[in-house]
């Protein structure tokens, strides 16, 4: 798929992403009747893991569209210049404008969702859980892609339980968002999608944090060629 391409999926999977979250609430909550209780909460934990296989297969059918910026600076991090201007000027700004127009047709459609995930404690210790919940899932990611590079749904299985154990840890605190494109929307319909505590706990720390696992992960697990060099002088 070409540029063009990419970006196109990057907005529309960013719009329908911001969508699906909502959805589930409303169908589990509302359309079946479950309270807040632990049978709601399983149900929906159960539908948020679907959702998060179902986001998946499209990244893998668009060639890698998206709707999180961390993970294409992952690759945009570890690739040349020409792949990290196209993410940084392009496809990070298409997943930001599907958000935006997602929440304001969410908002336009259910006006009784509220207005998003909220930071919820001071913004030094809502950068730090952002950035150790962002450190956590990409070096998790980078793991999988490592050692596990050919099962889709091993991967996909481990990282969706992985993001959702660490979305219910920092929910409470920031939203346990992970994915600043989606948290800009619900920021810019509010209309605090500039001020210091978005861009710092939303968008530098877990820029930082991803930066940090990537150079960890790098230092800690040794290239795939290393390996093998590795493992022929132990053959030999």
């Amino acid at each position: 798929m070409g540029g063009i391409g990419l970006l196109a999926s990057d907005l529309v999977i960013s719009f329908m992403w911001v969508w699906s979250g909502v959805l589930i609430k409303i169908y589990v909550f509302s359309f079946l009747g479950f309270g807040h209780g632990p049978s709601g909460e399983i149900i929906k934990c159960a539908l948020s893991i679907l959702n998060m296989f179902f986001f998946a297969l499209l990244g893998k059918v668009t060639n890698g569209g998206t709707y999180n910026p961390l993970t294409v600076l992952t690759g945009a991090f570890t690739g040349g210049f020409r792949r990290f201007l196209f993410t940084v000027a392009a496809r990070i700004p298409a997943q930001v404008i599907g958000s935006i127009a997602g929440v304001r047709f969410l908002i336009a459609t259910f006006p009784e969702i509220g207005l998003g995930p909220r930071l919820n404690v001071d913004i030094h210790r809502g950068a730090l859980t952002e950035g150790l919940l962002t450190f956590a899932i990409v070096t998790i990611s980078l793991g999988l892609a490592r050692k596990i590079p050919g099962s889709f749904f091993t991967k996909t299985w481990i990282s969706s339980v992985s993001k959702l154990t660490l979305h219910i840890l920092g929910s409470d605190l920031t939203g346990g968002c992970m994915s600043p494109a989606s948290v800009m929307g619900w920021a810019y319909a509010r209309g605090d999608h500039i001020t210091k505590e978005h861009i710092m706990v939303y968008w530098l720390a877990p820029i930082e944090a991803t930066l940090l696992a990537i150079w960890t992960f790098r230092v800690v697990v040794p290239p795939v060629q290393e390996e093998k060099v590795e493992n022929k002088a132990k053959s030999e």
